[in-house]
């Protein structure tokens, strides 16, 4: 399973990214990455078993709530050449 979430709010400037990554390492069966968009919005792609992705965004959402306005989410392809989770762009 992959999903494409696209962040909203005061996401940019705050850590976010950084404490993304941090939140990824406590689920090693996640791929992906977190980057920031002009338009001011985070977008992250979280890869791996359902349960897996989904229990990592829960705590994203728990932990960095107080930032988030909106949240996005579509599932899309999952991607089996993503190692690990980065920050990039």
């Amino acid at each position: 399973m992959a999903k494409l979430v696209h962040y909203s709010g005061h996401v940019q400037g705050v850590g976010f990214r950084a404490r993304t990554v941090g939140i990824a390492r406590r689920h090693p069966a996640v791929r992906g990455w977190v980057r920031n968009l002009a338009d001011g919005r985070v977008e992250l792609l979280a890869d791996g078993p359902a349960d897996a992705v989904e229990a990592f965004l829960a705590e994203v959402r728990d932990r960095l709530g107080d930032f988030i306005a909106g949240e996005a989410a579509t599932e899309c392809e999952p991607d089996p050449t993503l190692v690990g989770f980065q920050v990039v762009g």
